[in-house]
């Protein structure tokens, strides 16, 4: 998350990238397509980067669920609300935290 602040945001495209990249991993298809989510949100001035927080959201509880996990069921609410008030670092932190969850932790 200090790398997104150091770099005035450049890392977050980066970090988002990889979110989407695990999120298909897990889910074994293609839910989010990287550049189609970067072209959208440019064309939309950042809009439709709201929706694919949102989207992000519903997508992790439903690998927490597919995993009986016990999910964060209002991620998806959360992700969006955080996101209209411009808080999207806060909410990549948030889903980083949900994804870690299905990697064992190393000693």
């Amino acid at each position: 998350m200090e790398f997104t602040l150091i770099t005035c945001g450049i890392y977050n495209l980066f970090w988002n990238w990889k979110q989407m990249n695990t999120c298909n991993e897990l889910l074994g298809r293609e839910e989010f397509n990287p550049i189609v989510v970067f072209l959208l949100s440019l064309v939309t001035c950042g809009l439709y980067f709201i929706y694919y927080q949102y989207c992000m959201g519903k997508v992790i509880v439903e690998i927490e669920l597919a995993r009986s996990l016990h999910p964060y069921d209002n991620l998806p609410i959360v992700s969006l609300l955080f996101s209209l008030f411009g808080l999207s670092i806060v909410v990549d932190g948030i889903h980083q935290h949900e994804l870690n969850k299905f990697y064992p932790k190393q000693a």
